[in-house]
């Protein structure tokens, strides 16, 4: 990266950080939106901007795929795949039609590698097939209160009618985190799982790159697609605070997101000011260099 590219990424850094829009000119300029983001500290607001703007919330969505397969589904419940999941494109890990899996399995192919044939594959599992299922995802939105919110599919593919804002994505999260076996899903860095006869079997590593980086990490669930930009929602937690980040429409994420949390745990510290944890943040953040940028093949 030269120099100038790089003092462009700090500027756009810190206009995130300080919670000042980007300008409709540099908007226009850059043909990118200006991001979203949301900052609760214990369940209270902290910090936010154009977090009441309706975004596309990428696969930001399988947090409510998740909730509702696990409070409609047995865990060990096996599920054949369909053709349709085994077709399904972006982010996916090769399963086949006809493959065997058990719910639990597949839930954690979709919240940790973000793996949109599994989701498909519990979709189709839970309701017969993906429309019935997405009308069972905007019910349960409804009984949220997620008022900015409406499903078009279960992985979270650009569609004009799919839709949120950083407030229903926190408060998804907030539910789905309630659940023991969500939270703990998203709380690993990575997982193998296997077909019920054992003869395939996939790794997964979570795209959560803050997980085992990030002092505290604990969750949640990342989301990438042309429309929706980079797209986040990040928990941690240090003593008895926990702090939820939401990021939607965002350029880089992985900038932007250690900084809204340390200036989150620095705000609630009890003496307000750094401790030696969020010191040492710096040193421990995924390495720029290596991480994604606006747009990757690799949708989710």
């Amino acid at each position: 990266m030269d120099f100038f590219a790089f003092v462009k990424k700090c500027a756009c850094a810190a206009i995130l950080i300080a919670g000042v829009p980007v300008s409709t000119a540099d908007a226009a300029r850059s043909h990118h939106p200006s991001p979203t983001y949301l900052v609760k500290i214990n369940g209270q607001v902290f910090r936010q901007q154009n977090a009441d703007i309706r975004r596309a919330p990428a696969s930001l969505t399988k947090m409510m795929t998740a909730l509702v397969v696990m409070e409609r589904c047995d865990l060990d419940e096996v599920v054949v795949v369909s053709r349709s999941a085994a077709r399904e494109t972006g982010s996916r890990i090769g399963l086949r039609r006809g493959d065997k899996v058990r719910v639990r399995d597949l839930l954690a192919a979709a919240l940790i590698a973000s793996a949109n044939d599994a989701c498909r594959a519990l979709a189709d599992h839970t309701s017969g097939n993906q429309k019935d299922f997405v009308v069972q995802m905007n019910a349960r939105a409804r009984a949220l209160d997620l008022v900015n919110t409406h499903f078009t599919n279960a992985c979270g593919h650009d569609n004009k009618g799919l839709y949120s804002n950083a407030h229903d994505m926190a408060r998804l999260a907030e539910r789905a985190m309630q659940l023991p076996r969500f939270a703990e899903l998203v709380s690993r860095r990575s997982m193998r799982i296997s077909t019920v006869d054992g003869k395939r079997t996939y790794y997964l590593r979570n795209k959560n790159r803050l997980i085992g980086r990030y002092p505290g990490a604990i969750g949640v669930k990342t989301g990438t697609t042309p429309n929706a930009g980079q797209c986040l929602v990040a928990l941690a937690e240090r003593e008895e605070r926990k702090v939820l980040v939401v990021i939607m429409h965002s350029q880089n994420r992985w900038r932007a997101a250690p900084a809204l949390l340390d200036a989150a745990f620095a705000a609630s510290s009890p003496r307000h000011v750094p401790s030696n944890d969020t010191e040492s943040t710096s040193a421990r953040r995924p390495d720029e260099a290596s991480q994604e940028g606006t747009v990757v093949p690799d949708q989710e």
